[in-house]
């Protein structure tokens, strides 16, 4: 039995792919933008960091992409600001690290409670928290305040860092809770099956899978401490106890309302730095952390 052949007008050319643009840009192009994008944002953390190494007779002068002649004396010069740029330094770090290990506990718990228990008022309760979102934090300042002076804790580092806390919260909770939510319930029973109780697994199973979300929230965390400003403001009177963002407020010239900018750009630079690598080193966990329990 012979086959008939199709004739070649009879036979269906290939369809074209529908999900490929057909005037979508080379690999070369993409790179193009992003570089100029990258050097769009990386430009002023150049001037700042040539402003800073300028010696402090010409930092004033108009910035310059290639400085003439290096010096450390705006850095040195920090040492001579109010307490010293050792102490401000020594706050910052003090209240980050109090901030971070209190948001991820406190978050880290919640979530898991959130997302692999069931008991009455489970979704109201997490409604509650999602809503304080939508709080502005200048509108909880004053009952802030009004409750560190009962307790004893207004200016002081363990109380700001217990208002950060706070407003860490209820952020840090949703993500927690997507990150649990994301790790399959069946990994739970199994580990009970096994002889696991529930802080055994939480520790050992379910807490290990949820680690990009946890370094997420401890990102966020650090950063706000790092980097607020207004309630270090609000709730800190004693300058001993300023935080870096505070410190550059203080840097200002002989004559009133005339700022060192060569100062300033240190100051900048010491404060902006440990950001920059925290971030780069535990961006790929940010953005695993951020993704978390957005795909089943």
């Amino acid at each position: 039995m012979s086959v008939v052949a199709a004739p070649p007008e009879l036979v269906a050319a290939p369809e074209e792919p529908t999900g490929r643009s057909r005037f979508s840009l080379p690999a070369v192009a993409w790179w193009i933008i992003c570089i100029c994008i990258g050097a769009l944002f990386a430009l002023p953390l150049l001037l700042s960091l040539v402003s800073s190494l300028r010696p402090p007779a010409v930092s004033q002068g108009s910035p310059q992409l290639i400085p003439k002649q290096i010096s450390f004396g705006n850095f040195h010069g920090l040492n001579k600001l109010g307490s010293g740029i050792t102490d401000y330094l020594r706050n910052s770090i003090e209240v980050a690290v109090a901030t971070v290990i209190g948001t991820v506990v406190l978050a880290t718990l919640a979530g898991f409670g959130f997302a692999k228990f069931r008991f009455f008022g489970r979704r109201l309760a997490f409604l509650a928290v999602i809503l304080m979102l939508m709080i502005p934090f200048q509108a909880i300042v004053t009952p802030l305040y009004v409750l560190l002076v009962k307790v004893h804790l207004s200016d002081s580092l363990v109380g700001l860092a217990l208002v950060y806390i706070t407003y860490q919260l209820p952020f840090s909770i949703f993500v927690m809770r997507n990150a649990f939510s994301a790790v399959p319930d069946a990994l739970q029973e199994s580990a009970h099956m096994d002889g696991c109780n529930t802080w055994r697994g939480f520790t050992k199973i379910m807490l290990p899978l949820a680690k990009p979300g946890a370094i997420t929230v401890a990102l966020f965390a650090f950063f706000t401490a790092w980097n607020e400003f207004f309630a270090a403001l609000i709730f800190l009177s004693n300058q001993g106890k300023y935080t870096l963002p505070i410190m550059l407020t203080l840097i200002q010239g002989q004559q009133y309302g005339q700022v060192d900018w060569g100062l300033l750009q240190a100051g900048v630079m010491v404060t902006m730095l440990p950001c920059i690598i925290i971030f780069i080193t535990l961006q790929r966990y940010y953005v695993q952390g951020m993704l978390s329990g957005s795909v089943k």
